[in-house]
């Protein structure tokens, strides 16, 4: 697997998450109506980053690094504008609940990252993602045209995804045609779609106006829902 960048054309062609306006969020719903505990779960896949040979992809280039920390992190760092970069560690699955630790170590909070599901190839997969200045949504890329599934085609703002340098903590389902986002216990998004059912998993990060997302990952796991 090699790492990949393409244009911004979704976010930015919608204005860019500091461009949108926040729009309206529904009451969030706590962990404890969101399904089973991850403990009571199967592990599909499980990943701390200790281990920089478990299989992500690795590359260190003038404008963008994918890498193992010594810290035991995951690191994508981007410092192109309007540009999206992704890692994946090459698996196959169906229905997954995925979740990861995500954190800003440096950039600007006009960003975008978060978690791929039913990745088939470069131009098809499902992607959720947050921001470090507080919005969401849930989008696929259809044949490389890629498109948001919630909030009327813009970002969302919720004040329950923390900002600047602050973790979050996200989880993303793919089941069936059913897609939803989680940040840090809260169900924020909820979208269907039928056009992909099998493919990897992976992590995601991306840029606006200003380079320079700096973007670190830890406890990554993938879970039968």
């Amino acid at each position: 697997m090699k790492r990949l960048l393409f244009p911004l054309v979704l976010l930015f062609a919608l204005g860019g998450l500091a461009a949108c306006s926040p729009q309206p969020v529904a009451a969030p719903t706590p962990t404890a109506a969101a399904g089973a505990p991850a403990a009571s779960l199967q592990v599909l896949f499980r990943d701390d980053f200790s281990n920089p040979h478990s299989g992500w992809d690795t590359d260190h280039e003038k404008d963008a690094i994918l890498e193992y920390t010594p810290q035991g992190q995951y690191r994508i760092w981007l410092n192109y504008p309007h540009t999206t970069i992704w890692a994946n560690p090459g698996l196959q699955f169906t229905d997954t609940r995925t979740e990861v630790d995500a954190l800003k170590a440096a950039g600007p909070d006009n960003n975008q990252f978060g978690i791929i599901c039913r990745y088939e190839d470069a131009d098809n997969f499902y992607f959720f993602l947050i921001s470090s200045d507080g919005y969401y949504g849930i989008g696929k890329s259809k044949d490389g045209r890629q498109t948001l599934l919630t909030g009327g085609g813009k970002m969302t703002f919720s004040p329950r995804i923390a900002q600047g340098h602050a973790a979050n903590h996200l989880r993303a389902d793919c089941v069936g045609q059913n897609l939803a986002l989680f940040v840090n216990g809260y169900h924020l998004a909820t979208a269907a779609d039928a056009d992909f059912t099998r493919g990897d998993v992976g992590l995601m990060v991306g840029t606006f106006d200003e380079p320079g997302a700096d973007l670190r990952f830890d406890n990554f796991a993938v879970y039968a829902p």
